[in-house]
């Protein structure tokens, strides 16, 4: 497969996407500026070699060793054998059959409690957690519990809101509930289907998949509908631009970008099964079983690309790291564009496996 072919599996070239690239664009040009350093993403094509399509290649010689990095079968190449440190600052949070863990970036390791699933709280002070049965706050300092509630068939957990006045959404037995960060005020929403809700950043404004194609956004606190985004296919994700002014819903069959007043423009990439933006606007997607492609201000790259199934997709606080996991070779992969990063025998660090929930800054 040559570079031009790698390329046009990624862009289709037609008018709905020329106007999801401008909104992309106009987005990444009135990002608020990052403290940290900036590095220019290399351009990126996937290279095959017969039936085992390693990596991502770019056409300089920190791409080269990119694709040197990345061996052909299902994991990476000269993976430290085990994480001694992230390559970026923050805390980064994982649950799972292991429980629930908090990494600091020297790579020291804090468990929280048994919960399989978990979420930071929108300023990295708690963390809510879902077990089964039960949603719960604990303090990542300590694991203290300050609250839970018993509710049948927990999953999801997601917790947003203001600097003073949060709310937790989660789905409980096919419906989606909300109740304050001080675990008070619980209350049924609606049926929902099985996608986490994403909230907008920094309000009580709260996007969920419905069971029925289509993502409401509502007032959290009235339960009020504020806009509702029928789609074309099954909803697989749906997440905020990090300033809140852009919703993007990935499907089976599409990415679709909601603006305000009803703007919508489309990508056309089939197969997004996550989404994960950065702080500058850009976009990270896991698409198929193993491919990563960040969307920017100039164009798509495609960053990774392995033969084994990928599961989650973190960005560091900082924007420049995006970390997703390689399960069926028991890794964490750290890119930043330029480099990988592997980590091997998570399963074994964490006391079983565990998914990559979220990536926050602070001590």
């Amino acid at each position: 497969m040559n570079v031009k072919r790698a390329l046009e599996e990624v862009r289709v070239d037609d008018a709905a996407e020329e106007r999801a690239w401008a909104v992309v664009r106009a987005a990444y040009a009135h990002r608020v500026p990052a403290h940290a350093e900036r590095r220019r993403w290399p351009f990126v094509a996937a290279v095959a070699v017969g039936l085992a399509v390693v990596a991502a290649a770019v056409l300089s010689p920190p791409g080269r060793a990119v694709v040197d990095a990345v061996r052909r079968s299902i994991g990476i190449e000269h993976a430290a054998p085990a994480l001694f440190r992230l390559p970026a600052g923050g805390r980064l949070l994982v649950s799972g059959a292991g429980g629930t863990w908090i990494v600091s970036a020297d790579g020291s390791k804090r468990r929280l409690g048994d919960e399989g699933q978990a979420a930071w709280s929108p300023h990295g002070l708690f963390v809510v957690v879902a077990s089964a049965d039960e949603i719960a706050a604990r303090e990542p300092s300590h694991g203290d519990v300050h609250w839970s509630l018993a509710r049948p068939r927990v999953s999801s957990p997601r917790w947003g809101g203001t600097r003073v006045d949060t709310r937790v959404a989660y789905l409980s037995a096919g419906a989606l509930r909300v109740v304050g960060g001080d675990g008070k005020g619980d209350a049924f929403v609606g049926p929902a289907a099985a996608i986490a809700p994403a909230w907008r950043p920094g309000t009580h404004v709260l996007a969920y998949a419905t069971r029925s194609q289509s993502v409401r956004v509502i007032d959290a606190d009235s339960h009020a509908q504020l806009a509702q985004h029928h789609v074309e296919g099954q909803v697989r994700a749906i997440a905020w631009w990090a300033d809140g002014s852009r919703l993007a819903v990935a499907t089976s069959r599409e990415i679709e970008l909601f603006g305000a007043q009803g703007a919508r423009a489309v990508l056309r990439l089939s197969g997004a099964r996550a989404l994960a933006f950065a702080r500058d606007g850009r976009l990270a997607v896991l698409r198929g079983r193993g491919t990563v492609v960040v969307y920017g201000a100039e164009g798509a790259r495609t960053i990774l690309r392995v033969p084994g199934r990928l599961e989650g997709l973190v960005w560091s606080p900082s924007g420049r790291w995006l970390v997703t996991a390689l399960p069926g070779a028991d890794q964490w992969v750290f890119l930043d564009g330029r480099h990988v990063q592997a980590v091997s025998h998570i399963a074994r660090q964490f006391g079983g496996a565990v998914s990559l929930d979220g990536w926050a800054s602070g001590a």
